[in-house]
């Protein structure tokens, strides 16, 4: 081989062995989350079909904006992450429709990447739980597809969870823990990016802080009526047996 082509590659080698020795990963940090809900799309969906459903929902499209957006905030360090809703201290409406359990924040949730735990503060109406069990379990399948969130490069992949809901999520291999909004986990790496397609619901990382966090920033909640995932599910099951066909939102958005 020509001389000149063997000192190409090996400045090439270099170059690549460079880049990878200064490659930075974010470890510890916090990262702003905003949720986006296609209220229009989700209400049309999910409501009955008496004129009583039609007008409400007429009513609301003239006073409510399309789109509910809603902040939170993931704060990781030492392999473990808690995600928390952001309060807002705008006052919003919404009408009959306003407290729909999809279109608003009900959990807090503690992972403990090393030891496969997880424990979700959930907001059941009047109702307060604490929900103690391995982190959540979703068959993931990742693609090719590249985009960038929040200035870091992520990855595709498409799963499944809770048997039928359909999930998309974008994670980077730049912050090597396996967590992300809500209970979404399980890539190799952080999820800055998730779609609920069918539910018309989605995640996306606005702003990434690599910064120190202190143990107590992550120290997992307290507050609530202790079970396993398993309970509480029998427990809304129950709770919402009543209601028939119209319980299967509720029931799916206190499980996310």
């Amino acid at each position: 081989m020509n001389p000149k082509y063997i000192l190409l590659l090996l400045l090439l080698l270099c170059t690549d062995l460079l880049h990878a020795q200064n490659a930075h990963f974010t470890t510890e940090g916090e990262i702003e989350f905003e949720k986006t809900i296609n209220m229009y799309a989700m209400i049309k969906k999910n409501m009955g079909t008496s004129s009583f459903y039609e007008q409400a929902y007429d009513a609301f499209k003239k006073s409510q904006p399309q789109f509910k957006v809603l902040k939170s905030k993931l704060t990781f360090g030492d392999q473990k992450s808690l995600f928390a809703p952001v309060e807002s201290k705008e006052i919003t409406g919404g009408g009959f429709f306003g407290n729909e359990p999809t279109a608003s924040q009900n959990n807090i949730i503690f992972n403990d990447l090393k030891t496969g735990m997880s424990t979700s503060q959930k907001n059941v109406y009047e109702e307060i739980f604490l929900v103690r069990d391995t982190t959540r379990k979703i068959k993931w399948k990742i693609t090719d597809e590249k985009r960038e969130i929040a200035g870091y490069n992520c990855r595709r992949a498409n799963g499944l969870m809770m048997d039928s809901v359909y999930v998309v999520a974008f994670y980077t291999d730049k912050i090597p823990v396996s967590s992300g909004p809500e209970s979404f986990s399980g890539l190799p790496g952080m999820i800055l990016g998730v779609a609920l397609p069918h539910e018309n619901i989605t995640w996306f990382a606005k702003k990434v802080t690599d910064r120190p966090v202190v143990p107590k920033e992550i120290a997992p909640p307290t507050k609530g009526k202790a079970m396993d995932l398993a309970g509480f599910k029998k427990y809304l099951n129950s709770a919402l047996k009543e209601w028939g066909e119209y319980a299967k939102p509720a029931l799916k958005a206190f499980q996310l």
